[in-house]
């Protein structure tokens, strides 16, 4: 049996024909081989190949670094959102939204008809953002100038002052006002500018509208119709529309209202009108109903300010008063001014000369006198008085305006002819000596309003100069009685002549008659205190005795006379403290009186300070003023004619 072996068998290896040896450096074809291909031209050998390094590297670093990137925004994010929202917040609400004013509606002023004296009309404040100014808006360096050379000969204002309002120091600033309550005709001269630098910048590459920052806010401007009618009541408005003069200062709470506000979403200068606003609205000021008739307020400043002209005066005034009620009809001083042009008005003659100037009244005053001494009992107006050329008093040898023989008058012939003489002997008789005298003249020139304030309480107003007795010079005990050595206001000299007319009751004198809310609600002004100051016997008979002023040819008053009325009344002409040196310079010339002397409606009193040209003597250029006006007010407040006859007292007497 044969053996198997578990290995594998041995192969052998057959050997082959034999290769050919190759010659050295030949390669000898063998069997099958392709044709050897016979040696050409040698190849350039192949550019060698840069191999480049791993990319990974590089590209851990760019990831790292926006790695880095990522987490300084997220860091900031986390800032802003988180840690630092509020304060953004804040500011972006700031430069988002806007706060304006809303002015409210001035009320007006008028005459006790209701004609306007004063009013308000619409207008604008014109505005700018500064930020619309800057090289980085505009691109050019010289924007502001520009402008504003533009806006200055529109707003009147001056160059200079609105480049510093467009170029303000606070760059973050993004709202100024350029001007105040400008008309809507100089509004639409800045539009209509804005509008055409825009077309030209539109179509011109090198040109800039200069005017795109340029902004109005509706506003609101005081106007007076009547121009200087009445202005010295009236008064004025200020530049930031707050009253600075007469009646719209004293009542500007009442006319001015109250302001409103708005707060709204802005961007480039613009309300945003997608987001709502907050609007609190302005409540508009009340109407100012006064006492005052333009009608005669207008014949009063005509006559006042054309016999000032014709005197070549310093100035004067008229007051026209209701003798009944108190109420101020007509106050007027020349020269005036215009309150809705204040540029052009004279420094001095701002105000109410009327209610601001303390004088010596002269002998308009010599009817308190007579009052005292009538009420007191100490004489009639058929008392006679012997009246000498001179009289020595004190320290002073005191005369009458001109020389003149022994005068035999009445006491109603020392008011007629204006006695200053006897005036000093009429009243030395008030008390059993000098001293008691003037006690009691002193009491009886305060019950008339004298060295007090007239109860309107009008801005600047004065209460004159009356000092109590015991302190009254040697001379004044002797003077005061005809009107110097005291002083007071035009208005108290009219309201002294009024009580008289009223009776002997004192009505506090009046401006406003009530105010209208703007929900047509009217509330009526408080009613003027009255008081009596002599009986009515007295007051009824003073106003015989001035009627003799104006109606006796002994009177110096007959140039005041008007036919078909009695008229009372009185002239004055006192020596005038020069206000700029405190001596005695020229005279103050008046005439005061009321009508119709029976039964009387209207008190008129005029004064003239310092008349230069012509006569200085209150009959001669105050009568005519106070017979034009009074005709006038009697007249258009239909005042009918006095039927009965004048009283005619005695003037002189035979010794």
């Amino acid at each position: 049996m044969t053996e198997v072996s578990d290995r594998e068998p041995t192969r052998r290896r057959v050997p082959g024909p034999a290769r050919p040896v190759r010659p050295q450096g030949r390669r000898v074809p063998g069997p099958g081989a392709r044709p050897v291909r016979r040696p050409g031209p040698s190849r350039p050998a192949p550019p060698k190949v840069i191999r480049l390094g791993s990319p990974r590297p590089r590209l851990r670093l760019i990831g790292f670094v926006l790695a880095l990137v990522l987490i300084a925004f997220l860091v900031r994010l986390l800032q802003v959102q988180a840690v630092d929202a509020g304060t953004y917040a804040a500011k972006a609400e700031q430069n988002r939204y806007v706060v304006h004013t809303l002015t409210a509606a001035r009320g007006g002023i008028t005459d006790r008809d209701g004609v306007a004296l004063a009013t308000t009309v619409d207008a604008y404040d014109i505005t700018a953002d500064p930020t619309m100014f800057t090289r980085a808006q505009l691109k050019v360096g010289d924007g502001p100038e520009q402008a504003a050379a533009l806006l200055a000969p529109i707003l009147g204002e001056d160059e200079d002052d609105l480049v510093a309002k467009l170029r303000p120091q606070n760059k973050d600033l993004r709202y100024v006002r350029l001007a105040r309550s400008k008309t809507p005709q100089e509004w639409n001269q800045i539009q209509d500018l804005k509008t055409a630098l825009s077309e030209k910048a539109g179509t011109d590459a090198s040109a800039v509208n200069v005017l795109a920052g340029v902004f109005a806010d509706p506003s609101s401007k005081r106007i007076y119709p009547n121009a200087e009618l009445a202005a010295g009541i009236l008064g004025w408005v200020n530049s930031e529309g707050e009253g600075s003069g007469g009646l719209e200062r004293q009542l500007d709470k009442t006319l001015a209202g109250q302001d409103g506000k708005i707060r709204y979403a802005q961007s480039g200068g613009h309300q945003v009108p997608t987001i709502g606003a907050n609007e609190t609205p302005a409540v508009p000021g009340s109407d100012v109903e006064l006492t005052i008739d333009r009608d005669i307020q207008w014949a009063a400043q005509d006559a006042i300010s054309e016999q000032v002209e014709k005197s070549e005066a310093d100035g004067g005034y008229v007051i026209v008063q209701d003798t009944r009620t108190g109420e101020i009809l007509a106050m007027a001083n020349s020269p005036g001014f215009d309150p809705g042009d204040l540029a052009h008005a004279d420094p001095q003659a701002l105000g109410n000369a009327a209610l601001q100037d303390a004088f010596e009244p002269g002998s308009t005053a010599k009817v308190m006198s007579m009052a005292a001494v009538l009420e007191e009992k100490t004489a009639t107006p058929d008392t006679h008085v012997t009246v000498p050329n001179r009289l020595h008093r004190g320290d002073r040898l005191f005369k009458d305006d001109i020389d003149h023989p022994t005068w035999y008058l009445t006491l109603n012939g020392v008011l007629a002819k204006s006695s200053n003489i006897g005036t000093i002997l009429a009243t030395g008789e008030l008390g059993k000596n000098q001293r008691e005298a003037n006690q009691v003249l002193y009491s009886y020139l305060r019950k008339f309003g004298l060295g007090s304030y007239s109860g309107l309480d009008f801005p600047g107003e004065t209460k004159g100069i009356l000092a109590p007795p015991d302190q009254w010079s040697t001379s004044q005990q002797y003077t005061i009685p005809f009107g110097q050595g005291v002083s007071l206001t035009a208005l108290q000299a009219a309201s002294v002549y009024s009580t008289i007319a009223n009776g002997g009751v004192r009505v506090e004198p009046s401006l406003v008659r009530g105010t209208k809310e703007a929900d047509g609600r009217v509330t009526p002004a408080a009613k003027p205190r009255k008081t009596r100051v002599i009986s009515e016997g007295t007051a009824k008979t003073l106003a015989h005795m001035l009627e003799s002023v104006v109606d006796d040819e002994e009177g110096t008053g007959t140039r005041a006379r008007i036919p078909g009325y009695r008229v009372a009344g009185k002239t004055g002409t006192a020596n005038r403290v020069d206000p700029a040196t405190g001596q005695y310079k020229g005279y103050t010339s008046s005439f005061a009186g009321f009508a119709p002397a029976d039964q009387p409606r209207v008190t008129v009193y005029c004064a003239i300070q310092n008349a230069t040209e012509g006569s200085y003597f209150g009959g001669q250029i105050c009568g005519p003023v106070y017979k034009q006006v009074m005709e006038f007010a009697l007249k258009s407040l239909q005042v009918p004619p006095t039927g009965a006859d004048p009283a005619r007292l005695p003037v002189t007497f035979q010794p």
